[in-house]
């Protein structure tokens, strides 16, 4: 079976509903058969859809796969997992392939060189998909296209007669947001409290899971959270087991093709009622409480030397400083750090090592952070705070920070949010601002059609 790029005449193709629409048609049509592996990815107002696997490149604590058109390549990594992974990637046989996919949080350990506290669970998992499909409001342009999936492709994206559930009288599965977790969750803010009192820490971003019950249609659900939340990016896939919608209220690093870098830290929550006069007065409370100032102020700090550890010398610079962003049902204290990408021959991934994990999903410093993290959280996190990324022959990359997600896996479906606790916090308003937190998603879980 080959795998062509689709001629120039066939131009923008134009398609009913949103884009986000119909890249959920491309979703649900199983292009591909038996391989279900799609990713769906928002960025500054476009849908990629990424179908297929053309190659395959997974990551864990000892090795990296790639695999390609029947060949089969596996490296041994020692100090640099991400070294390994572009060198790899840039062995691929194609000129202008592009990669979807996720880092898990865990990750985070093994560019620390904690890989003793790491499982057989595969850190990084990418896909070149063998249909991409970028939708704009003006039309679908296909970039790469399956010849066997071509006329199910042009039938999806035109076909205007696939309703998804109406919006009308929707009551979305319940989830108990405190359930059992409550008591657990509060005793462990206090934990990390008494570890930053002793000078072990000054932050730590401590998280809880909670479950949902029910069948749930995870593409339905994507369109009716995007309809709900204002993300920075959002996203849709089947990828390595996993399948997550999301809505990335911040990028974890944003690299382009000429090298420009940055990273956009939020931390500092309050939530949102929908009254304007009540999400004003919140927002004014916001930018002049001590503890949320700080708890910001010393994520872009961190921010700012792990930029400065990568980019030419006096190119880092912070923006949108203190801005405020709206995510969903919460706003966030927002800044951007940014910078030019020393010259060098790994492409954007020593830009990804230095900030991953985001600061705002980890905390300062990192490594403390994690011993916090290993020893009060039940369990590795998985994807939840580590990122869905792109990345392509050209050194760009863009990784959105995987928060405000519902998680499906092994029958099990899930919900996961944190809190950043610093030595202010209180258990009980940390435990409501997770509650925030899962609203942006919890509220919009669409029940599977009997």
């Amino acid at each position: 079976m080959s795998t062509t790029t689709v001629s120039p005449r066939t131009g923008r193709i134009p398609f009913p509903g949103t884009p986000a629409e119909a890249a959920v048609r491309l979703a649900r049509a199983a292009l591909h058969g038996a391989d279900g592996t799609y990713t769906v990815y928002e960025r500054e107002g476009a849908w990629w859809y990424a179908g297929g696997v053309r190659a395959r490149l997974v990551a864990d604590r000892t090795r990296v796969t790639l695999e390609h058109d029947g060949f089969r390549t596996e490296a041994a990594w020692q100090g640099d997992l991400l070294e390994t992974v572009h060198r790899l990637l840039s062995s691929l046989p194609y000129a202008d392939w592009r990669a979807y996919g996720w880092a898990a949080f865990e990750l985070s350990y093994a560019l620390a060189g904690e890989t003793a506290e790491l499982d057989g669970q595969p850190l990084v998992h990418l896909v070149v998909p063998r249909t991409e499909v970028r939708l704009r409001a003006d039309g679908a342009e296909v970039l790469r296209c399956d010849e066997e999936a071509g006329e199910a492709l042009l039938r999806a994206l035109t076909d205007a007669e696939q309703p998804e559930p109406s919006r009308d009288g929707f009551t979305p599965l319940a989830v108990d947001l405190g359930g059992p977790g409550e008591a657990a969750y509060r005793d462990g803010v206090e934990s990390a409290v008494a570890d930053i009192r002793r000078g072990d820490l000054q932050k730590v971003i401590l998280s809880r899971a909670v479950q949902v019950e029910g069948e749930l249609d995870l593409p339905a659900t994507y369109l009716r959270g995007r309809s709900a939340n204002s993300p920075a990016r959002s996203f849709l896939l089947d990828l390595g087991g996993i399948e997550a919608a999301g809505f990335s209220p911040e990028t974890v690093v944003e690299v382009s093709a000429d090298g420009r870098v940055s990273t956009q830290p939020l931390a500092g929550t309050r939530a949102l009622s929908g009254d304007r006069a009540e999400d004003a007065a919140r927002r004014a409370e916001l930018l002049t409480d001590a503890k949320e100032i700080y708890e910001h102020a010393i994520s872009v700090q961190v921010a700012w030397e792990e930029m400065r550890g990568v980019c030419r010398e006096g190119s880092v610079r912070a923006e949108e400083f203190m801005t405020v962003k709206e995510r969903g049902s919460v706003q966030h204290i927002a800044s951007r750090v940014s910078g030019e990408l020393a010259d060098g021959d790994r492409g954007p991934w020593p830009a990804l090592a230095a900030v991953f994990p985001a600061v705002t999903a980890s905390g300062v410093p990192k490594r403390a952070a994690y011993r916090t993290i290993r020893r009060l959280e039940p369990g590795p996190r998985g994807l939840y705070s580590g990122a869905v990324l792109t990345v392509g022959a050209d050194g760009s990359l863009d990784a959105a920070l995987v928060l405000r997600t519902v998680f499906r896996q092994d029958g099990r479906t899930w919900l996961r949010a944190g809190a950043g606790i610093v030595e202010q916090s209180l258990p009980e308003r940390e435990f409501e601002e997770t509650c925030e937190k899962l609203r942006s998603v919890s509220r919009t879980l669409v029940p599977t059609r009997r």
